[in-house]
């Protein structure tokens, strides 16, 4: 099974990423590209979710993405679902939490342009991050889209190498800032990254 694409929060799948309208061009970033499970939503200790009722967004997620949709970058998330692999997620389970994610988001305003999954386990593929496949066809799926002109928020190292190999910017939530809302202010300009962010949220 290759990597799952998931348009828009819904089972509806396309394979090409929008281009940014034209009133759109001034954008810093052609896509930020965002972790899921500890960067959007809250993480379940040693699970998956695997519930809608378990898919809850981390405090000021929902308008962070906002402020990206409104600056004119796609935003799409990279996520590991090995949950798939190994039968301790459905395939069921897992779009009826995309589909909460997406309700989630709209709420605030927000919206997923794309959804990339890798569903395999350890050592079956070329997209299950640290490596950079899911970055890679979500690339090949934007031919619009420059590398350089991309950025990666994630909060665990394994997301931030991929997209740093590919030259991407890359943020570490808990090092680079505290979460997914400064890293925003940091991607838009409006603060600097680095330890002087984490003890401004403190």
């Amino acid at each position: 099974m290759d990597a799952l694409l998931v348009r828009g929060g819904r089972s509806r799948v396309e394979p090409v990423i929008p281009s940014p309208a034209a009133e759109s061009e001034g954008s810093a970033y052609d896509i930020v590209f965002l972790d899921r499970d500890g960067t959007v939503n809250v993480r379940v200790p040693d699970g998956y979710v695997d519930d809608p009722e378990r898919m809850l967004l981390l405090p000021g997620a929902g308008a962070a993405v906002a402020r990206l949709n409104a600056s004119g970058a796609r935003v799409v998330v990279v996520t590991n679902q090995r949950g798939l692999a190994t039968g301790r997620l459905t395939r069921a389970a897992y779009d009826a939490v995309t589909g909460r994610l997406a309700d989630l988001l709209a709420a605030e305003g927000a919206h997923l342009d794309a959804t990339y999954v890798c569903p395999h386990d350890h050592g079956e593929c070329v997209c299950r991050k640290p490596a950079d496949g899911l970055f890679r066809a979500a690339l090949a799926d934007a031919p619009w889209a420059r590398a350089h002109r991309c950025a990666m928020v994630g909060d665990m190292p394994s997301d931030i190498a991929p997209a740093r190999g590919l030259g991407m910017r890359t943020l570490l939530l808990g090092v680079d800032v505290p979460d997914l809302a400064a890293a925003v202010e940091v991607l838009l300009g409006d603060a600097p990254a680095g330890p002087g962010a984490l003890a401004r949220s403190s």
